[in-house]
Order: structure tokens, then sequence, then C-alpha cells
């Protein structure tokens, strides 16, 4: 039943996938897709992602058309991108993720969501560079809060290290996305990049020439996003297995965070 289940999977996500002629058209239209992703996630402003969160955010993937089928066993897959913010708060060049994971239960069909990840701790990012990270396992996970009024309804600190957004057919809500692996696509990297760089290395932008795609990303990922003050590590103590790496970044803007209080 799970070999089944995988093969309808797969074949379902290379349904949604656009026709590409060379390998590198494939990377310019996930960017492309990401970038469209942003853009409508910011047209719904009453059930957006919170200000507060953003300004709290190390770093951001974004997954469009992550397909997510199941008869008996159930399961996603997608590509998308991850950047983080910079010392100076700027966001990073992107680096391909890829986002696995299933589920047991009763359901049934296949349907493409797109989903937003954001990140609180410098050491899950350090984690999916490094290898793996698993949701729920390797760092804590949270379905995000929505609205202005998100972060007072549910949790003013934003405890959880990742918080998962997702958009299927106009609605958006947070999802639990607990099991699920993301993980480095150092192929796509090198096709993209034209040539073999580490994850480090697309994050420092060293000796790597931005492709037009990744530039429009960028800069609606600014656009998405409020701007900060200052980037500086803060050491979180209250993590729930008292790891001293656990970080939050940047530090929002005190004013920003007031009126988002008082909201």
């Amino acid at each position: 039943m799970k070999a089944k289940f995988v093969l309808v999977l797969v074949a379902a996500c290379m349904a949604s996938a656009p026709v590409s002629g060379i390998a590198a058209t494939k990377q310019d239209n996930k960017v492309n897709a990401a970038t469209d992703v942003l853009q409508q996630f910011s047209e719904i402003p009453e059930t957006n992602i919170p200000p507060q969160l953003l300004r709290q955010a190390f770093g951001i993937a974004v997954m469009p058309n992550v397909i997510k089928a199941g008869l008996s066993f159930g399961g996603r897959y997608g590509r998308g991108l991850l950047t983080i913010r910079d010392a100076q708060g700027n966001w990073s060049n992107p680096t391909f993720i890829s986002l696995a994971g299933g589920s047991f239960g009763l359901q049934a069909g296949i349907q493409s969501t797109d989903i937003i990840l954001v990140f609180k701790s410098r050491r899950s990012i350090d984690n999916i560079t490094g290898g793996k990270l698993t949701l729920g396992a390797d760092a804590s996970v949270a379905a995000g809060p929505v609205g202005r009024h998100g972060s007072a309804a549910t949790d003013l600190r934003f405890q959880a290290e990742v918080y998962s957004y997702s958009r299927s057919r106009g609605l958006f809500a947070g999802v639990a996305l607990e099991g699920a692996a993301l993980t480095i696509q150092n192929k796509w990297n090198s096709e993209f990049y034209g040539k073999y760089v580490t994850p480090d290395e697309i994050f420092a932008g060293l000796d790597i020439d931005l492709p037009a795609p990744a530039q429009a990303f960028i800069s609606k990922l600014n656009d998405f996003t409020p701007d900060v003050v200052e980037a500086r590590v803060v050491t979180d103590t209250s993590a729930p297995d008292e790891d001293s790496s656990f970080t939050t970044y940047p530090v929002a803007q005190p004013e920003a965070v007031s009126e988002a209080v008082e909201e």
C-alpha cells in the first residue's frame, strides 16, 4: 500500500510541475512561483502572518505547490526556497529546500497547497543546512496565528521555533506539519547558481551572481516583511530543552511592536 501511495504522490508532483526543456528553467519557475506566493499572501491582510512574528523571523521558507496526497497513508512533498536575515537584517540569497512527510489515518485525495514557514531559531536553520530538520522532533513547530490580533490571541512571545502557514483554494491559515522533514536541494542549487555552492556560501553571497528571478523574490520578500532596526542574537532561556543555542533574531522596532500590541 505504501509503495502504491508513493507512486501516486510522485505522479502528482510531476503533473503539477511546469514542463521544462532544461533544468535551469525548473529552478526559475520554482522561484517565480515562490514570488507569486508572497504576492498572494500579502493580498489577504485580514488573515495574514502577524507583523510582530515576521519582525522576529530569523529565516523564512516559501514552498509553492506542495502536494498532499493520501489513501490510508498520506504525505506531503514539495520544493521551495529558504532565506535568512544577515547581520544587518537583510534577506540573504535563497537556497532550494524540499519538504517531505507522511501521516496515517483516514484520508483520501490529492491537494496542492502553498506553505510558508517562519523560523525564529538559528538552530533550526543549522539543522537544515547540516543535513535535515524534522519539524516537531528537531524543532518545535506550531500552526501560526493569523491577523493583526493573532499574536495577542495566542502567544505574544511566540515561543515555538517554527510557525507554519498554508494557503489552499484561496484560504489562508496555520497548518500542522509535525513529522515533515526539510532538506537542502544541492543539485538544484548547483544548477540555479551555475556551480556547486554550499548553503552557507549562498547565504553569505560569496562569489555568487544572483539570478534575476531570485532578485525579484528577495525584493518581494522585503515588501512582505517589516523592517528591523538592528540585527542581534538574543538567547531565549525559555526554550523547551533549555539549549543555550536557541536564538531569536532580529530585534523588532520598539514603536512597531507597541503598535501591534495596541491594535
